[in-house]
């Protein structure tokens, strides 16, 4: 029908506009945090400014604005594989007016996007903790660069589990495909949300944790880390890119361990 092809051009529409404002106000934060500067660190690394205190800033305004800049950058990040989640939920919900079939998909991406904001919520406090145990502990911080390392193999190695393909299926799969439609009611659309965010992340721990060890303010790491995920979601062959892409990793990962262990 015109008016379910309408409807799907303005999804695409707003998301490309709101994919747009995300992109460039990663892009000016990445820039604001680079231009700090970084701490220098026993073990010949530097620690990013992401995790400190701006001076005259009070814990929850520096968590509050982590939260908020991480909200962001997930919308510039998500949204290329979440518009067709949200396609294929219009087609598997019940039928019903496009204003409301409007409403209701809004509110499965705030759902989905409440779920990455509990998620940033608790990484903030915890790469607080970390930050603060490498500062005060000269031997853990010299003990980073190897830890980056292993941990970058883990998170390669996750990307092989049958762990990692259950949750991607979850995140590829249509949801009215082979069962009932969906029913058109606000609790529904919310738990469908919440359903394909909590998927969603245990599918991108491996890209998610690499990114946060390795370079969160890092334009280049933020753009492979969107391939990656959108490639795995979209492309025909996902579960073979994402064990691909764990093979990949799996190889930095043990580069990056090797060089800490020369040069330590």
């Amino acid at each position: 029908m015109a008016s379910e092809r309408a409807s799907q051009r303005a999804l695409v529409g707003v998301s490309a506009l709101l994919f747009a404002g995300s992109a460039a106000l990663t892009i000016v934060w990445c820039a604001s945090m680079s231009g700090m500067g970084k701490m220098p660190m026993p073990g010949g690394w530097t620690m990013s400014m992401t995790w400190m205190r701006m001076p005259g800033q009070t814990w929850f305004g520096a968590a509050a604005s982590f939260v908020g800049m991480w909200i962001v950058m997930m919308a510039a990040m998500m949204l290329p594989s979440l518009v067709p989640m949200l396609t294929r939920y219009r087609q598997a919900v019940a039928r019903t007016d496009e204003t409301r079939l409007g409403r209701l998909t809004v509110l499965v991406g705030a759902a989905y996007f409440f779920v990455w904001t509990v998620y940033g919520a608790a990484a903030f406090p915890l790469g607080v903790a970390v930050a603060a145990l490498e500062m005060q502990e000269p031997a853990l911080a010299r003990a980073v660069p190897i830890t980056v390392g292993v941990v970058v193999l883990m998170a390669g190695s996750l990307q092989l589990t049958a762990w990692k393909a259950r949750n991607l299926a979850c995140c590829r799969e249509a949801p009215g495909l082979a069962r009932p439609l969906l029913p058109d009611d606000a609790g529904t659309a919310w738990r469908h949300g919440l359903r394909i965010g909590l998927h969603c992340g245990y599918s991108c721990a491996a890209p998610m944790v690499i990114l946060l060890v390795i370079g969160i303010m890092d334009l280049r790491v933020m753009a492979a880390v969107t391939a990656a995920i959108t490639a795995e979601r979209l492309a025909p062959a996902g579960d073979r890119i994402a064990r691909a892409t764990g093979a990949v990793v799996v190889g930095a990962g043990l580069f990056l361990t090797a060089r800490a262990v020369w040069l330590g």
